[in-house]
């Protein structure tokens, strides 16, 4: 089994593919050989190394898709973009990454499968932001897609394409809306999310860490190895009991702010929520409310689709997969 991973060195990439050296019949079948490609060198595990090929690629740039699927992975995962507020500050990059490199991707394949069979399986990473408000209190999975951000917009139309292709039968693709994901570990990033893992991540090592917004800001949350868990479910899953409609939103939790903080002080004390500092960002509160805050995820969750059901359990997740179990 050929697995490529678009995007592997950012943080659902590189979770997904430590998964991977743990549990090498995670798809069912050994993963015989993977390719791993981001526009930053990604970092190949010990243990894969005799199966990997780790390439440096832009995704958009002339020809780079094509490149990569004449090799024909049979399983890819699209996980390659600008994040939120990189995509909102810089309108041509967000799109040329986010848009233009998913329909190369797409076509190349495409373009291959008018050769010769190959219609692989397509694992697309997309976001709840491609819902804007007005919302119901309960975004129900009928709820139609109208994005209020570039991203988001990037986001919807990539989603559009993907169940054309796969209805096409040019691949059997599945999009999967990801809730926020916190903790997300290492570095503070462009993300305007950013800050939902930064107010948790920095104070349980010490260190202090800027709310942008009113922590009475609800949002819709999930842990990195839930992410990974949906990826990994998504390449497996029969897509026949997912039908025309191939985007689906993921379950999560629907939580304040200040129940994260609460969180972190039953977690860490007093001490360590005293680290967050409110200082209003007018920009980050402008594009959070524009968020959906609840969703209704049946259909992903009666497709196995899972995930975390308290605060408590994906702080949990972070101090044991980043920390050692332990904490400041």
């Amino acid at each position: 089994m050929h697995v490529m991973i678009l995007g592997a060195a950012g943080m659902v990439g590189r979770k997904l593919v430590e998964k991977i050296a743990r549990e090498p019949l995670a798809f069912g079948r050994p993963v015989t050989r993977l390719t791993l490609a981001d526009a930053f060198q990604p970092p190949v595990p010990e243990a894969l190394r005799p199966v990997s090929t780790a390439l440096t690629v832009d995704l958009a740039g002339t020809g780079a898709a094509d490149r990569l699927i004449e090799s024909r992975p049979d399983l890819i995962f699209h996980l390659a973009a600008i994040v939120s507020g990189e995509a909102e500050a810089d309108f041509d990059k967000g799109y040329a990454v986010n848009l233009d490199g998913t329909r190369a991707l797409f076509d190349a394949i495409r373009q291959l499968g008018l050769k010769s069979d190959y219609v692989p399986r397509v694992v697309f990473a997309s976001s709840i932001a491609v819902f804007g408000t007005p919302f119901p209190e309960v975004i129900p999975d009928e709820f139609f897609t109208t994005p209020l951000t570039s991203y988001g917009t990037q986001k919807a139309i990539a989603e559009l394409l993907l169940a054309d292709y796969s209805r096409r039968g040019i691949f059997d693709g599945i999009g999967i809306r990801l809730p926020t994901i916190t903790v997300r570990p290492g570095a503070p990033n462009k993300a305007a999310s950013g800050f939902f893992s930064n107010i948790l991540r920095e104070p349980l090592v010490g260190k202090e860490a800027i709310l942008p917004v009113s922590d009475s800001v609800r949002h819709w949350f999930a842990s990195p190895r839930a992410a990974v868990g949906f990826f990994v479910h998504a390449a497996t899953i029969d897509t026949a009991r997912i039908g025309a409609r191939r985007n689906l939103t993921m379950p999560g939790l629907s939580a304040l702010v200040s129940e994260e903080i609460e969180a972190l002080r039953r977690v860490a004390g007093d001490k360590a929520v005293a680290l967050i500092k409110p200082v209003p960002d007018p920009v980050i509160e402008r594009i959070v409310a524009g968020w959906p805050t609840q969703f209704d995820a049946t259909r992903a969750s009666s497709l196995g689709f899972k995930a975390e059901t308290s605060f408590d359990e994906i702080l949990q997740v972070h101090i044991e997969d980043e920390l050692g179990g332990r904490i400041a």
